[in-house]
């Protein structure tokens, strides 16, 4: 099938998300010295401001290189020792992978599998926590939005859990199709650690892992024992004060971050995580308009960055995929590992509006057509045009 390449092609994708022209220019900076006395002047005020999006009062925050894949690695490598005990679950790619790189770590994981479009498995950490007496769980860790299956889970509840039993460990979040565009609060929710990334809240290309870390967290670091060079928070530590880096830093990507979080203030945290709802919702009506579900299995679970969208048994989603990509020219997420060839994905996050949200269902609608699956074409682009018309356009004023 030769692909239509006229207009603009739609990235209905949950990350990378699209790049908004003010962060497209603010990159296209000259190289400058990243041991000059004064870069700090650009770092240190985005630190800061990191914070605020995290909800972060206290503690640190370090800015790798990398993916959020790096940012998971560095939670597991600077507060752990080889043979520790961490709980963790797996509901879906993301989560899963995470399991599998604490594994590869030597870590004792007590692993809860559960079923793909559920969340964390909150009565079965209670379980298990209640048993460790002797508190040999050193960290539990929790994917707060599993990006494969459109899922949030409840962070709160799982802090609530160790707090109910007086249980030391720390709380490790993946936050990174989370952070910057759904409800965080670190400091009050009590997470030690939560680790994110450029490519989807903070609407940036893919090259920083942005990780949060408690005091508490930091403490930990006398005890853990794993290797870690390029990811250590004792290298960072030791430069960032200053604003500085123990290696070159992607100093471009700075410049994107401190137009992201100008942008993010602009319209005002609690605005932005407001209109992800809103346009999240649009989707979900347009999904049920067409007959189908999401991969999550109940509303309370259904994420406001990402749904996972499954399709008759008969179909084969990446069909779908591949029709919309070759014959329209728009890029809807794939389903992966166990949903293969189950669900497509419409990512809602980052630099989206309401119109850009009908683009992605009247595009997947009509790859869903030309696919032979049977749905009333327009009918989820009305329903989620009557839900934005529903929606409460006041503006929060609460200040971000």
């Amino acid at each position: 099938m030769e692909k239509n390449t006229s207009g603009n092609t739609g990235l209905f994708i949950p990350g990378p998300t699209n790049i908004p022209d003010k962060i497209r220019q603010a990159l296209n900076v000259s190289m400058q010295d990243m041991r000059a006395p004064d870069f700090g002047e650009l770092t240190l005020p985005i630190f800061a401001d990191v914070k605020k999006i995290m909800g972060l009062e206290n503690g640190e925050v370090f800015i790798f290189p990398g993916s959020g894949t790096a940012g998971w690695e560095s939670a597991i490598s600077n507060l752990l020792s080889f043979g520790d005990e961490v709980l963790m679950s797996s509901f879906g790619q993301f989560s899963l992978l995470w399991v599998d790189m604490a594994q590869r770590y030597g870590l004792n994981v007590h692993h809860c599998e559960e079923e793909w479009g559920l969340g964390v498995p909150l009565d079965r950490y209670r379980e298990i926590l209640e048993a460790d007496k002797a508190h040999k769980i050193k960290a539990v860790f929790v994917c707060h939005n599993e990006t494969a299956t459109g899922v949030v889970s409840n962070i709160e509840a799982v802090r609530d859990i160790l707090n109910d039993l007086d249980h030391p460990a720390l709380l490790c979040v993946d936050g990174v199709s989370s952070i910057g565009s759904l409800e965080f609060h670190m400091e009050s929710w009590g997470v030690d650690v939560v680790v994110s990334g450029s490519q989807k809240g903070f609407m940036l290309p893919t090259g920083l892992a942005i990780v949060g870390v408690s005091e508490k967290a930091l403490n930990s670091r006398a005890t853990a024992n794993l290797p870690r060079t390029f990811l250590s928070y004792d290298d960072m530590l030791k430069t960032n004060v200053t604003g500085h880096f123990p290696y070159t830093p992607a100093t471009t990507l700075f410049h994107g971050l401190r137009a992201s979080l100008d942008m993010i203030f602009d319209e005002g945290l609690y605005n932005v995580i407001a209109r992800h709802t809103r346009l999240a919702n649009g989707v979900r009506a347009g999904v049920h308009a067409w007959g189908l579900s999401l991969c999550a299995k109940t509303p309370n679970l259904y994420s406001n960055t990402v749904s996972a969208i499954v399709i008759p048994e008969d179909f084969d989603s990446a069909e779908v995929i591949k029709t919309a990509y070759y014959r329209y020219n728009m890029s809807l997420g794939a389903g992966l590992n166990k949903v293969a060839g189950r669900v497509f994905r419409i990512g809602h996050l980052g630099n989206l509006n309401e119109i850009m949200v009908l683009q992605a269902l009247a595009g997947a609608e009509m790859a869903m057509h030309d696919c032979g699956i049977q749905i009333e074409l327009g009918a989820g682009v009305a329903a989620a045009q009557e839900t934005f018309l529903q929606a409460n356009d006041i503006k929060v004023t609460k200040a971000a």
